[in-house]
């Protein structure tokens, strides 16, 4: 018995090309591709009319190599979006603007601050979804076809195959036949009996997992799409011991989608307990953060008097009533307690935003209700830093050394007169427009500041009013984030991996069993192997194939041979170039 195993430049998924037409014809129909990929026709010509090149059209749209240029070009078209701000934070793209006021309108114009809403990235987005789809319907046809289908009859020259064996036997060729099948049945080959020839073929996992992979891509497109169009999120700063009612008005700012908005906006709300911080107080890591935890209770629904405890920690949200709440940043509050000039007080509490990892903070303080002395109105304002653990430098000047409240300290400038609350224009809470404001001043003409403790009292002067410092609460940031494609992004990327893994590690291959009578006397098996260009083990299945088939095929000496010792002779060998099938391709 001999195995020939044949390489060069034939391949599986078609003839060689410089095979001529005999040499392709004696595969047949054995040759046909081993794959449902459609033919590659970006080299031919378009027919005559109208309708000749809509059709020529379609299949450069539907091939697989321009299914990966859309692919290719999506992800440059997403680059965009990385380097420049976009609507869904106004704020940033205000700011974006206002530094570069001679590009800016150029940049809008191009849609550079809505990239993926923008229409050229729609139209790569939904060529690249007509591709997929066009591609993945006829595959899957013709992968069913091919489901249903007998494994293809042996060529009439099994020679011509990239692995070849014989050897002649005593048995009938009935019974070499009947043993071919069961070993073939045995090693999970789907087989067809066509006289006392044997056809078997494995590996339609392989094309499986190339349509699995595409429809998952498919899937991921459509997901991608969902998330878009009813994507929300909405953030909101609440300070320890205040709640939080899913509803647009208590957000501090608001994005919603195109089938997503303030309306459709789900029940529930939650309370901030307290936050949970712990920070490395020595060594090289002094200050570095080791845990943020934010203690909630939350309800569902509208009745508020059911509350679950839950907990929301850095790249650990949690779902309340569907939607996902994340844990984005953190830092102090101020309490104090605001007297004017006519002895109305006010008690309120004002987040202060961290300026470094020390959690050295600003901020401002507004009292609009405020009223002078002489009866009239007369707003006041503070500005001031906050330092958890206050330290000063004539060169930082006030500062933190420690993002804990071991020395807290608030230093304050104070204002008066109108804070511009009453233009009806929108204003930043976190800063003072001193538009029409006046600063408090002493008596030599220096701006009045003051540095104080929890307890003490800033006064200021004329009677115009008092502002003490109560104490210094927690606050956390939350964003709270609606996106419905989520699931089905997640099963379409675990179904492509497992897809692009079958399609890698799956060979899909062919062997053919033939049973002949000898000339003078006998009988001659013969095995031929064809395999994708990548199956490059399939002389040695095809081997393993024959060595199981000896016990009921026995080796008998050619005549005139000297005998056999009872294993049989194997032989491999390359050979020049041979065309394996009807299509282009590689031979492994």
């Amino acid at each position: 018995m001999s195995i020939t195993e044949k390489t060069g430049n034939a391949g599986t998924d078609g003839g060689a090309p410089g095979a001529d037409r005999s040499e392709r014809d004696d595969l047949g129909a054995a040759g046909a591709q081993l794959s449902t990929a459609p033919a590659d026709s970006l080299n031919e010509a378009p027919g005559l009319g109208v309708l000749g090149w809509l059709r020529w059209m379609w299949r450069q749209l539907t091939s697989m190599r321009i299914a990966l240029i859309l692919l290719f070009l999506l992800s440059l078209a997403a680059i965009p979006g990385s380097f420049f701000p976009q609507h869904n934070d106004q704020l940033k793209v205000d700011a974006f603007k206002a530094r570069h006021t001679v590009m800016a309108p150029l940049y809008e114009r191009l849609g550079l601050f809505h990239v993926y809403s923008s229409p050229w990235f729609s139209a790569i987005y939904i060529l690249l979804f007509v591709s997929l789809a066009g591609c993945i319907v006829p595959r899957t046809w013709q992968f069913v076809g091919q489901l249903r289908a007998r494994p293809p009859a042996a060529p009439r020259n099994l020679t011509r195959l990239p692995a070849y064996s014989t050897w002649r036997t005593e048995a009938s060729p009935e019974e070499v036949a009947e043993a071919a099948r069961k070993v073939l049945r045995a090693r999970r080959f789907r087989t067809s009996v066509t006289g006392t020839s044997v056809a078997g073929e494995k590996g339609y996992l392989r094309e499986f997992g190339n349509l699995l992979f595409h429809v998952s891509l498919f899937g991921l497109l459509i997901a991608f799409a969902l998330t878009s169009l009813e994507k929300a999120e909405g953030g909101k700063l609440i300070v320890e011991g205040d709640g939080f009612v899913n509803n647009l008005t208590s957000y501090d700012d608001f994005s919603g989608g195109t089938w997503y908005g303030g309306d459709d906006l789900q029940p529930f709300g939650f309370k901030l307990d307290n936050f949970e911080s712990k920070y490395a107080t020595s060594g090289p890591e002094k200050g570095t953060a080791l845990k943020f935890q934010a203690n909630i209770r939350y309800y569902t629904g509208t009745d508020d008097s059911k509350t679950t405890k839950g907990a929301i920690s850095v790249n650990h949200p949690l779902s309340i009533g569907g939607e996902k709440v994340y844990l984005i940043s953190h830092g102090y509050a101020v309490k104090v307690t605001i007297t004017d000039g006519q002895g109305n007080v006010v008690h309120t509490t004002v987040p202060f935003l961290p300026q470094d990892s020390a959690l050295t903070s600003v901020g401002v303080i507004k009292a609009p209700d405020a009223i002078g002395k002489d009866g009239k109105e007369d707003q006041l304002g503070f500005r001031g830093i906050f330092a958890p653990t206050f330290a000063t430098s004539t060169t930082l000047g006030m500062y933190s050394t420690f993002p804990t409240l071991q020395n807290p300290r608030l230093a304050l400038n104070a204002f008066h007169g109108d804070l511009g609350l009453d233009s009806g224009l929108q204003q930043n809470v976190y800063k003072l427009d001193e538009t029409h404001l006046k600063q408090f001043t002493n008596p030599d003409g220096s701006p009045l500041s003051d540095l104080l403790g929890v307890g003490d009292t800033m006064k200021l002067p004329d009677g115009a009013g008092t502002l003490r410092l109560d104490g210094v609460a927690t606050w956390a940031s939350f964003t709270v984030s609606h996106q419905s494609g989520n699931l089905g992004a997640l099963v379409s990327g675990i179904g492509a991996i497992l897809g692009l893994a079958g399609s890698l590690f799956i060979q899909r291959r062919r062997i053919w069993v033939r049973a002949s009578a000898g000339k003078d006397g006998g009988t001659v098996v013969e095995l031929g192997g064809l395999g994708r260009s990548e199956s490059a083990r399939i002389a040695d299945e095809l081997g393993d194939v024959a060595v199981q088939m000896l016990p009921d095929a026995p080796v008998t000496p050619e005549p005139g041979s000297d005998g056999d010792d009872g294993t049989p002779p194997t032989e491999s060998k390359s050979g020049p170039d041979t065309p394996a099938t009807d299509d282009e391709g590689a031979r492994a």
